[in-house]
């Protein structure tokens, strides 16, 4: 009711004044703000104090009703009530309309709203990108609110800039700015420290912590530890065993720095001989390694990171295949004959070449230099010769008779040496080939017949025989019988060697012709012996006596004696 009462009486006053005061805030309690009447003579007190509702005037003023004089109650702040607003009702005059104002003092720091602030930014932002931070608020007014941003510590190589501006609002808006180039492989993370400060002297600050957080971009490929490999693994490693390790990084992030191995099969490899452990690196045998067949293996290994558009790198393994002793000699013979066969003339003179001997270990990269080669066999007459331990020749050591020993069996046997030693050997039946140095031999020198003197033409007498130890047409006989005063009367088959009768043999012209036979064999010159043949004739009464005259004349004296031969006669028989 009273209430009511006095703003009629408010509204219905012919006049007002207004009083305007002003304490700063802060200011202990029982500081004079001023007098209700001061300059208002019609306005003596006592006064009727009605304090306009919600403004707290008997909270945190005193105000003297029978002086008219304000005192503050407590220290005012303006951050929490800027103003006081009363009606003051003199005894006489009209009402006085008074505000208490309270001046700012730079009694609030600029706060930011939280402690700590969380940022991210991909490594690949451009320069000037921005981020927008909670900004600072200060309560205090004018100079005395939020006037600058520093940035206190953390901002490693500059990478970071502060920019603020002020909107309508008053409040100093704040962006944080990239000032460099951003690496997340050198600096993964950022802790500033970010000032805010107002206009005070000095100024009050409030500070907040900003984590940076770098996002990773597979900016990176991988890396390896080494740009090329070595290693050496025995021709003999079974399927599954371990060559190397191959080992690469990636300075990247998550996928983008978790990595893969491969071998390029394109550029290496393409038989499959080795496989690696996508994830581990590590280089195995795939395949049975023939050292013979390859000594080395070079890869080509990749390394390739799981970004979503992944980057790979590459790196060289060589893989020398070490040898095993797995592999005999082999033994190649080259006949020096003229039709490549293993045989070698009888008459070949000492040192002749009879083969020539190259041996090939597949153990070994030096040609012959890893292998011993020895030949045994052909009771010393051959022997094998060599002036560079890389071609050996099998010459002749002794003399050669084919009609003595024919055929030779010979062993070249090839050792290298590994450990163990392993060896091949090679048999060659060489076989001696004749050459016409035997004359055919009859059986005997003289052969002894007889044949009677009324042998008809045809009549065999005897059969002669030779032989010949050559060979071929070197022991093939062909018998003739040489020309003597009878030699017509018999003729010889010149193959069988039968002597027969070619004509009447007459026992009163020879009794006993002798006959020369010939047995000559077809070797190149030809070479021949002869026999003696004598034919006894046996005598035939072929023949009647034949006086040597057909009329004989003689004078006997007539006084001849008795028994006196007279006349003698001769006569011939056949």
């Amino acid at each position: 009711m009273l209430r009511a009462l006095v703003y009629l009486l408010v509204a219905s006053a012919a006049a007002e004044h207004v009083r305007e005061f002003t304490v700063r805030e802060n200011a202990r309690a029982g500081t004079l703000v001023g007098h209700l009447g001061d300059e208002l003579p019609d306005a003596a007190p006592p006064y009727t104090i009605v304090p306009v509702p919600g403004s707290a005037v008997n909270d945190d003023l005193k105000i003297d009703p029978h002086t008219g004089e304000i005192r503050t109650r407590v220290p005012l702040d303006r951050e929490n009530r800027d103003h006081y607003a009363l009606v003051a009702i003199p005894a006489s005059g009209d009402n006085i309309r008074v505000v208490v104002r309270v001046s700012d003092e730079n009694d609030n720091a600029p706060t930011f709203p939280t402690a700590i602030m969380n940022v991210e930014f991909s490594e690949n932002t451009p320069r000037d990108v921005k981020r927008k931070l909670n900004p600072a608020k200060d309560q205090d007014l004018g100079i005395f609110n939020t006037q600058r941003y520093n940035i206190v510590s953390g901002n490693t190589d500059n990478a970071f800039r502060l920019s603020s501006h002020r909107e309508r609002d008053g409040v100093l808006y704040l962006d944080l700015q990239i000032n460099g180039f951003l690496d997340r492989e050198t600096t993964d993370h950022y802790k500033l420290v970010i000032e805010a400060l107002d206009g005070g002297t000095p100024p009050l600050r409030g500070t907040m912590t900003v984590n940076i957080t770098i996002l990773d971009v597979n900016d990176n490929p991988p890396v390896f530890a080494e740009s090329a490999y070595s290693a050496m693994i025995p021709e003999n490693a079974t399927v599954g065993t371990a060559v190397l390790k191959v080992f690469a990084i990636d300075s990247d992030a998550a996928e983008n720095g978790l990595i893969e191995y491969s071998i390029n099969r394109r550029q290496s490899d393409k038989e499959n001989m080795f496989r690696i452990d996508p994830d581990t690196g590590e280089i195995t045998v795939n395949k049975a390694l023939d050292f013979e067949t390859k000594e080395l293996h070079e890869l080509v290994v990749v390394a390739r990171d799981k970004g979503a558009q992944p980057l790979e790198t590459t790196a060289f393994v060589s893989i020398r295949v070490t040898d095993v002793n797995d592999n005999q000699p082999t033994i190649d013979v080259i006949f020096l004959s003229d039709d490549a066969t293993p045989k070698i003339s009888e008459a070949a003179q000492l040192d002749e070449f009879v083969a020539r001997i190259s041996v090939h270990d597949p153990d070994s990269k030096t040609e012959y230099s890893n292998v011993n080669v020895t030949l045994s066999g052909g009771d010393g007459h051959f022997d094998l010769r060599t002036h560079d331990n890389i071609i050996y020749l099998v010459v002749v050591a002794l003399p050669l008779d084919r009609e003595s020993q024919s055929s030779y069996t010979l062993n070249v046997v090839a050792t290298d040496k590994g450990s163990p030693p392993l060896h091949a050997s090679r048999i060659i039946n060489l076989r001696v080939t004749d050459v016409n140095d035997n004359p055919p031999a009859f059986l005997e020198s003289v052969y002894r017949t007889s044949v009677p003197e009324a042998a008809t033409p045809g009549t065999p007498v005897i059969q002669v025989s030779a032989s010949d130890v050559d060979e071929d047409e070197n022991s093939d006989i062909r018998y003739s019988l040489l020309p003597t005063a009878q030699s017509d009367w018999f003729s010889i088959d010149e193959r069988s060697g039968l002597v027969t009768t070619r004509s009447r043999v007459d026992c009163e012209t020879n009794p006993m012709p002798s006959l020369t036979v010939v047995a000559s064999d077809r070797g190149s010159p030809p070479l021949s012996s002869t026999a003696t043949l004598l034919v006894t004739v046996l005598d035939v009464n072929d023949n009647e006596p034949i006086f040597d005259q057909s009329f004989y004349n003689v004078t006997v004296p007539e006084n001849e004696a008795v028994g006196s031969c007279i006349l003698k006669v001769n006569y011939s028989q056949k």
